[in-house]
């Protein structure tokens, strides 16, 4: 079965890669760690970071992931859990409830071969920009 002949079956197909990552959040890690003499803050509040890094940290982590994947060849693939099905994927795999699943990453073989994406890219001077919005980089 190719994806692109049953467009409404696209998940089975992540789903049967041989390998599968879920990332987690941990904020009880980042708040016990930032609580501690060398930060500069001993409470663990939340209320003085300007976002919640330790989501975005996991983002981040997980597009390494992504990236040394597709570095090496391999067909990669980033999805969410459906929120209504994060109990029974805590319940499965006793994931304790201090960790936050941030999404799932499929790794495996394409069967397709690789497309030329090249001239999907807008050019540059509509997407970098120096020193002001629609002041494009020379």
């Amino acid at each position: 079965m190719r994806p692109a002949d049953h467009p409404e079956e696209w998940f089975a197909a992540q789903v049967d890669a041989p390998l599968l990552i879920i990332a987690h959040s941990n904020k009880d890690a980042y708040l016990d760690r930032y609580a501690q003499p060398d930060k500069g803050f001993t409470d663990r509040s939340d209320a003085w970071w300007p976002a919640p890094y330790w989501y975005i940290d996991t983002g981040f982590a997980s597009l390494l992931m992504l990236l040394t994947a597709v570095d090496a060849g391999l067909a990669v693939c980033f999805f969410g859990i459906p929120i209504e099905r994060i109990d029974a994927y805590r319940a499965a795999f006793g994931v304790p409830g201090h960790f936050t699943p941030i999404g799932a990453i499929s790794i495996g073989y394409s069967d397709e071969p690789p497309r030329d994406l090249s001239n999907r890219r807008k050019p540059m001077a509509e997407t970098v920009h120096r020193g002001r919005w629609n002041q494009p980089s020379t």
